[in-house]
């Protein structure tokens, strides 16, 4: 399967990670194609997790370069590249849990504007008519327009996990990156999570998801690479990934 480099919005090249002896990460050639949904599976410790953590700035690549929307992204803090559009959501969310549900969903928009997170923006809520609109419907969209004013630190996991996911949102992000997004939810949950992220496919937002659970999976990703051992040993379309002998042997066991 080709991908035209026109077209190439995140370019993960010849990366590298080592740990001591241990080698993470091993001639990582990633491509991602704007407006996309690209799945990376694996067994666990496969590296996938750190292959995020190298993209988003947590690890500095020991050999390789990523490169995001013709910007060099290796070498710069996790909050500067957030600044040139790419977000993440954790597989352990990262909110505010004092604050109300509507109030979370609200930070990453006065962040985006003020050029880092403050929680001075409370004394403001009111002036700020049009955050407040988005941020409920984001919370209607999710399925959370009933809880917006309970304290965040309340919600189950499953509705943290979706709250975060339109904390990201509200960003206005040209990447988004989601590690394990539908971890710890029910099946009605994960669901409603496929249903809002077939959504923002329609608007055209480019996506890379880490994902266990294959349901997830073959209903949203036009791509996959599968890492085993730290490298890619499989690449293609969700048909051409489920009838390959080395992903059912590494990871699927044999199943489709």
């Amino acid at each position: 399967m080709t991908t035209s480099t026109e077209n190439v919005v995140l370019h993960v090249a010849d990366v590298h990670k080592t740990f001591g002896g241990l080698h993470a990460l091993s001639d990582i050639d990633l491509q991602i194609e704007e407006g996309k949904t690209h799945a990376i599976i694996g067994p666990n410790g496969a590296g996938k997790s750190t292959l995020l953590n190298v993209v988003v700035g947590r690890l500095a690549p020991t050999r390789g370069a990523v490169v995001f929307d013709g910007k060099v992204l290796t070498g710069k803090q996790p909050h500067e590249i957030n600044q040139v559009g790419v977000a993440r959501v954790f597989q352990t969310p990262e909110i505010f849990p004092d604050l109300s549900v509507l109030q979370n969903v609200m930070a990453p928009a006065f962040a985006k504007r003020d050029g880092s997170f403050k929680l001075n923006f409370l004394s403001s809520l009111d002036d700020e008519h049009q955050i407040r609109k988005e941020a409920e419907e984001m919370l209607e969209d999710i399925g959370l327009s009933e809880q917006k004013l309970m304290k965040a630190g309340s919600l189950s996991r499953g509705d943290k996990r979706r709250m975060e996911l339109a904390m990201c949102l509200m960003q206005h992000p040209k990447l988004l990156l989601l590690d394990e997004p539908t971890a710890g939810m029910s099946r009605h949950d994960t669901n409603t999570t496929i249903e809002l992220l077939k959504k923002i496919k329609e608007r055209g937002m480019t996506k890379v998801i880490i994902e266990h659970d294959m349901h997830v999976v073959f209903s949203l990703a036009d791509k996959i690479s599968v890492l085993a051992g730290g490298r890619i040993i499989a690449e293609g379309t969700p048909e051409e990934v489920r009838n390959n002998p080395k992903v059912q042997e590494a990871y699927l066991g044999g199943a489709h």
